[in-house]
């Protein structure tokens, strides 16, 4: 080998980087959390992304010591509180799939626990739009500003957490720029005077927080706030259910519908939209005509 070649391959060992540090495993779930959840605010997960993960996964600590210990068995029993229904089931386990990819995916395990947990079905719910009585009654006795709450869930369509961040600085030209899931971004024509004057004339958040100046009330409030002003059984997500059907009747768009609710697929606004009755009633008419002519 000559005396080039050697000094070549000498110089291009040099310039290669050195191999990248591995990352320390954290020890224990404070830490693993603590990672787990700076990973999420670097990978632009939204604050209510983060506060689910963090709701759910400390229950896991009661079940193993060692977040690195867990089992299948431990994780299947984390899930199988009874009282819960098959939705926070769902939650639940996505919550674990993903923070045990992340930490496989680091290298601190060789599988994940969570890889063959069972998928949780979720039954079909029909949808359940408050109607103009609850919605009246709510309105005439609500207090101002719980008022407009209602009035964002039934004209705007716009869940409890999104009306507990409504901010001034969101509004333009008569379109409310809605941050929902997942930190995804929509906009909402606002028809609603009273609704407009609100936002134009606030300073800040709408609703901002009685404890911290600023910031804004929880979803939790609002949501409570809301189903004490309606009458029993309807709450704030019935009037979205509402605002939903109202939309797809005078629109009989179902992609448009689902662009005000910031739904990312047709099949989860087929649940929140009640199909008008004359539709209904034409499919039925339609059916009868076809069978006379049959039958002629």
């Amino acid at each position: 080998m000559t005396a080039a070649v050697l000094q070549f391959r000498r110089a291009d060992l040099e310039r290669r980087p050195s191999a990248e540090p591995v990352e320390v495993r954290p020890e224990g779930w404070g830490e693993a959390l603590g990672a787990y959840v700076t990973y999420m605010r670097a990978a632009g997960r939204s604050p209510g992304t983060i506060r689910l993960h963090e709701h759910y996964l400390p229950r896991l600590s009661r079940l193993a010591a060692d977040p690195w210990q867990v089992t299948r068995a431990a994780l299947m029993q984390s899930l199988g509180v009874p009282a819960w229904k098959p939705e926070t089931r769902k939650s639940c386990r996505s919550v674990l799939v993903m923070f045990y990819a992340w930490a496989t995916d680091a290298g601190w395990l060789d599988h994940s626990p969570a890889a063959r947990l069972p998928r949780i079905s979720v039954p079909t719910r029909t949808a359940r739009p408050a109607p103009a009585e609850a919605l009246r009654v709510g309105l005439e006795h609500a207090r101002p500003d719980v008022r407009l709450m209602l009035l964002f869930a039934a004209y705007a369509g716009l869940r409890c957490v999104e009306v507990a961040a409504v901010h001034h600085d969101d509004l333009s030209d008569g379109l409310l720029y809605v941050t929902g899931k997942g930190g995804k971004r929509r906009t909402v024509p606002l028809e609603h005077l009273v609704l407009v004057e609100a936002i134009t004339n606030c300073t800040g958040y709408l609703f901002p927080s009685p404890i911290h100046a600023r910031e804004h009330i929880t979803a939790g409030h609002v949501t409570r706030k809301m189903s004490e002003a309606l009458p029993d059984g309807w709450t704030g997500h019935t009037l979205r259910h509402r605002f939903a059907t109202r939309a797809y009747a005078g629109t009989r768009d179902l992609l448009a519908v689902g662009a005000l609710l910031g739904h990312s697929r047709p099949e989860t606004t087929q649940r929140y939209v009640r199909l008008p009755s004359d539709a209904l009633l034409a499919g039925v008419r339609a059916a009868a005509d076809v069978a006379e002519g049959g039958a002629r």
